[in-house]
C-alpha cells in the first residue's frame, strides 16, 4: 500500500529524530543505556479510563557499601555502576581523598554489596557518629564534617558562557534516558564548556552525582574546568557534593532550597536553577557568567522534551 505524503513526512521525521538521538548519545563518554537489563520492568495496571495498560517503571534495589569489612551505608539505587557509586559516595563524604588510597573494589551482585578496600585505615568510625539524613530521594546521607571540609574552600574562578548552558540544556534534554523512557528518576551530567561528557541517572539525585564523582576519581579527571547539570532540586546536599568535587558551577532545571543557596554563597559556588527554554535564575556566583547568548534567539523547547521543573515533579 502506498504511503500518503503525510505518513511519509512523519516517517522521515522519526528517522531524523532517531539519527539525532544516536548522534547525541555517541558524543558522551558515558551515556544512559536505556536497554540495559534490570534497570526497568514492565508493570500492568489500569488507566484513568478503565483500560488495561502496561508501564515501564524503574527498578529500585539496595546496595550496601563497606570499607575494609565495616558497613558504612545502604543506598537505594537502580543498580548500574555500583563500584562508581561506592567510590563517589566515599569521596564526597571525605572518607577517601584520592583513588591512590584504594587497593581494590569488589562488587557482589548476589549479596548486593560493594566492598572498597583501602591501603591504609580510614577514620570512618568518627564520621559515622556525625551522620545526617538529608532531603535527598531514597534517604540521602551526609556526614556532619562535610560542612567543615568545604569551609574556606576556594573554587576556581573560571568563566561560564551562557551559550554553553543553553546548548547543554538542549543536548541533555534530548539525550535518550531512563527518565524519558520511564520517569521517576534523576540525572546528573558532567560537562566541559558546551559538551556533556558523563550522564548518570538514579532514583536519588545524590546517587547520580556520586556516580559522576566516582567516575572522575577512577579516571583521574580534573574538576576545575567542569560544571554539573542536574535534573533535581538545588539542595544543601547537592551544593556540598559539588563543592567537595571541586566543580565551580551547578546548573538545574529545578528550583532552589534556601539552605542550598546560603551554602553556595558561602562556598562561592555558581548556582543556576529553573533553567527552561531561555529562562534561568542565578542566585549565587553570577560573577562567573559571561552573557554571550541572546535569550530571544534560544530555540523553543519542545513540550515532549521538557523535563521536570520547579513547578512540578515527575
Amino acid at each position: 500500500m502506498r504511503m500518503t505524503a503525510a505518513a511519509e513526512s512523519l516517517t522521515a521525521r522519526r528517522k531524523c529524530l532517531a539519527v539525532d538521538r544516536q548522534e547525541i548519545s555517541s558524543s558522551y563518554l558515558v551515556a544512559p543505556d536505556t536497554s540495559a537489563y534490570g534497570l526497568t520492568k514492565r508493570v500492568s495496571g489500569i488507566a484513568h479510563d478503565g483500560v488495561a495498560t502496561e508501564l515501564r517503571v524503574v527498578e529500585e534495589r539496595p546496595l550496601t557499601i563497606f570499607v575494609n569489612g565495616s558497613e558504612i551505608v545502604t543506598a537505594m539505587t537502580i543498580g548500574d555502576y555500583p563500584e562508581l557509586l561506592a567510590l563517589g559516595f566515599l569521596f564526597n563524604q571525605g572518607l577517601l581523598k584520592s583513588y591512590s588510597e584504594v587497593e581494590r573494589v569488589d562488587f557482589d551482585e548476589e549479596l548486593e554489596t560493594v566492598v572498597v578496600r583501602t591501603k591504609a585505615k580510614t577514620d570512618y568510625e568518627r564520621k559515622l557518629g556525625k551522620k545526617i539524613r538529608t532531603s535527598g530521594c531514597a534517604m540521602g546521607t551526609v556526614f556532619g564534617d562535610m560542612y567543615e571540609m568545604v569551609q574556606g574552600r576556594s573554587l576556581p574562578d573560571v568563566k561560564i558562557r551562557t551559550s554553553w548552558m543553553y546548548r547543554l540544556a538542549h543536548l541533555i534534554n534530548r539525550t535518550p534516558s531512563l527518565y524519558l523512557e520511564a520517569g521517576a528518576i534523576h540525572g546528573t551530567v558532567l560537562c566541559r564548556r558546551d559538551q556533556p561528557l558523563v550522564y548518570m541517572e538514579d532514583v536519588g539525585r545524590h546517587n547520580a552525582v556520586d556516580k559522576v564523582a566516582g567516575w572522575m576519581m577512577a579516571e583521574g579527571v580534573r574538576a576545575d574546568d567542569k560544571l554539573l547539570y542536574t535534573t533535581g532540586r538545588l539542595t544543601s546536599e547537592m551544593v556540598l557534593k559539588t563543592a567537595m568535587m571541586g566543580v565551580p558551577a551547578l546548573v538545574s532545571r529545578s528550583g532552589f532550597t534556601a539552605w542550598g543557596v546560603e551554602l553556595a554563597r558561602e562556598i562561592g559556588l555558581t548556582l543556576v536553577g529553573r533553567m527552561r527554554g531561555k529562562r534561568y535564575f542565578c542566585l549565587s556566583g553570577a560573577h562567573r557568567l559571561v552573557r554571550d547568548a541572546d535569550p530571544d534567539q534560544v530555540p523553543h523547547e519542545d513540550r515532549k522534551h521538557r523535563r521536570k521543573s520547579a513547578d512540578g515533579e515527575r
